[in-house]
């Protein structure tokens, strides 16, 4: 087999591929939105619950507040874990590439590890109960490895050069970092920020067993609660809204595509201003 048809043969196995990927990505959301655009009704927007509206308004709150909760408490410490390791940890050192290691580790973990983890230390030991505090927690210590690693490998990116001139003009080093290299980085990590979105979006068995499946808007972050991926499972689970179910996935892809988008556009905006 000579070169030009390796190359020939190579290309056709990709297209195959990209074409299978994209092709099973349009089926999803073509079956989604058929099964669930029917049932989109007023009845399912209601502010309160019921089993007449099997309202998924609840749900949708305490997705945004379970969503915003836990990127307030993981964003400081993944970035400030990467800044760390990036700009003052000696390169090369055991101690780096332990922590690396054990970040790779926890990104491989099962949801719901963390779950059972999230559930014995937040719900029995600290007494939170079923909480949404006690959800957002676990769900930050959950993405704080996509964030940390996003973020390191961004900083990573930023040349060398940057940091050398800054340095050079009479920046110190936290205004270098601040300055220079974060405004640099910030696409990078408005993209770990994005994917962890996409799973806080789409949890269900950590929340399972911290936040709980009230289907209401507590009281406060230590009231129980259900986000849209819980809501549309207990509905699938309880066998008699299959429909609405489909419908609260059809509200839920979209909810995950307006937030990608408006991320996306902002991490250009930003990208053109650095």
């Amino acid at each position: 087999m000579n070169q030009k048809t390796e190359s020939i043969l190579l290309r056709a196995v990709t297209l195959l591929a990209a074409a299978l990927t994209v092709g099973t990505l349009l089926f999803l959301i073509i079956y989604i939105l058929i099964r669930g655009i029917p049932y989109l009704k007023p009845s399912l927007f209601a502010w309160e619950y019921n089993t007449d509206n099997v309202s998924l308004m609840p749900a949708m709150i305490n997705t945004i507040v379970m969503t915003v909760l836990s990127l307030l408490i993981a964003i400081p410490m993944g970035v400030g874990s990467a800044i760390y390791l990036v700009e003052y940890a000696k390169r090369g050192s055991k101690f780096v590439e332990l922590v690396r290691l054990t970040t790779e580790t926890l990104s491989g973990i099962p949801s719901i590890i963390y779950g059972l983890f999230g559930y014995l230390l937040f719900v029995i030991q600290l007494h939170f109960g079923y909480s949404i505090l006690g959800g957002a927690l676990t769900i930050s210590i959950m993405i704080l490895p996509l964030i940390m690693r996003q973020t390191e490998e961004s900083l990573k990116a930023v040349p060398d050069l940057f940091r050398e001139g800054s340095l050079g003009l009479g920046a110190g080093k936290l205004r270098t970092i601040f300055s220079i290299v974060l405004p640099s980085a910030v696409p990078g990590i408005l993209a770990g920020i994005i994917l962890a979105i996409g799973r806080i979006v789409g949890e269900t068995a950590a929340l399972i067993y911290t936040a709980g499946t009230v289907a209401g808007i507590p009281n406060s972050i230590m009231g129980s609660g259900r986000t849209l991926a819980i809501h549309m499972y207990v509905l699938t689970n309880e066998g008699l809204y299959t429909n609405q179910s489909y419908a609260t996935a059809v509200v839920l892809l979209l909810v995950v595509t307006m937030i990608n988008a408006l991320s996306s556009m902002l991490a250009k905006k930003l990208a053109s201003k650095a």
